[in-house]
């Protein structure tokens, strides 16, 4: 019995002149049959052959692909695809290894963990734990102490206008800098194009 104002079930078979053709790992049905529209009720001319493909294309998965049925609930197994998708772009192509990671891969190097890629480590010293670099990395460590160490001989040498106060911040400056010249030099050099030694 039926509740007023119910729509009625639609059929579950759906009959065509020309049957559908389907490609189901990709759960396409496509219906090579000509299609009239009613263009007083188009919307509803739409959902009507909307829904006899996707009416067919359940009907074909449930008669052909295999079921089963686990603690997650009912699995169907879907055949690999045989029409080809065109792509929008072309396959990238690879990037040339680097020259760190031609060597990472021949010293049998592994890209770090997100656990030592964690910006904090242990300060032995405080007992705390601190950013390795950053605003008060323990890279900086020793730069801002009150009192620091003269070594007389770096001192004759030393230029003019600096300072042994400010020599632990200039060598970090300096190894950024190196770091960031032997980067590019890598890159260069990964693409091969000839460039400047760093």
């Amino acid at each position: 019995m039926s509740l007023p104002g119910a729509k009625p079930k639609l059929p579950v078979a759906v009959e065509k002149p020309t049957p559908y053709t389907f490609d189901l790992g990709h759960l396409l049905a496509q219906d090579p049959n000509s299609i009239t529209l009613d263009h007083s009720s188009l919307e509803q001319s739409l959902a009507e052959v909307a829904r006899d493909g996707a009416q067919s294309l359940i009907n074909q998965l449930l008669t052909t692909c295999p079921l089963g049925s686990t603690t997650d609930g009912v699995l169907l197994t879907l055949p690999p695809p045989t029409t080809r998708l065109p792509r929008e772009k072309p396959v990238p192509e690879a990037k040339p290894p680097t020259k760190w990671e031609r060597f990472a891969a021949k010293k049998g190097i592994r890209p770090k963990t997100r656990e030592q890629r964690r910006n904090l480590a242990f300060d032995e010293d405080s007992g705390e734990w601190k950013r390795k670099w950053g605003y008060q990395g323990l890279n900086k460590k020793g730069e801002g102490d009150w009192l620091v160490e003269v070594d007389m001989d770096k001192e004759k040498d030393r230029q003019e206008g600096t300072s042994a106060r400010g020599d632990g911040r200039r060598d970090r400056k300096e190894r950024l800098k190196r770091n960031e010249r032997k980067m590019r030099k890598n890159e260069r050099d990964a693409v091969g194009k000839p460039g400047k030694r760093g």
